[in-house]
C-alpha cells in the first residue's frame, strides 16, 4: 500500500531543496563537500543546576541525509565539523555543536531523510 504521507513528505522536501536552500560547504578535517542547505534556528534553554536558565540560539542547517557522504561513505554530523556559508561578500564559518548534553543534530522529518544540524558561528572572513 502506498504511504501518501511519505510521498507528500518527499515532495515537500524536494520543494524545500529546490526553492529554500543555498549551497554551503561542509568540512570534516581535510575533507569537504558542497551540499544544499536550508537555514533555520533552534533556541535551547538549559538549566544550569543553580536555578538559572541559559538561552542558546543555534543556527541550523537542514541537509538531506543522502548528501552527507565522503568517498561514497555516508556519515552523520559530529561536533567539531564546520559549515561555511557565503553571505554577500563574506564567508561565515560555523562549528557543529549543541549546548549541554543536547545532540548536535537530529532528524527533521519522520522518514529520517533530512538532518537538522545545530551550529554556532566561530569565524568571518
Amino acid at each position: 500500500m502506498v504511504d501518501l504521507l511519505e510521498q507528500a513528505s518527499d515532495w515537500l522536501d524536494g520543494q524545500r531543496v529546490a526553492h529554500l536552500s543555498k549551497p554551503v560547504t561542509y568540512r570534516r578535517g581535510d575533507d569537504s563537500l558542497e551540499v544544499a542547505a536550508t537555514v533555520g534556528r533552534t533556541v535551547f534553554e538549559i538549566d544550569d543546576g543553580y536555578g538559572a536558565i541559559e538561552r542558546f540560539e543555534s543556527r541550523d542547517f537542514l541537509i538531506a541525509a543522502a548528501e552527507l557522504a565522503l568517498n561514497g561513505q555516508p556519515f552523520e554530523p559530529a561536533s567539531g565539523d564546520l559549515i561555511a556559508e557565503t553571505v554577500g561578500q563574506q564567508t561565515l564559518v560555523y562549528e557543529v555543536l549543541a549546548p549541554g548534553k543536547e545532540p548536535c543534530w537530529r532528524y527533521s522529518d519522520p522518514y529520517r531523510r533530512t538532518l537538522r544540524v545545530h551550529t554556532k558561528q566561530i569565524e568571518v572572513y
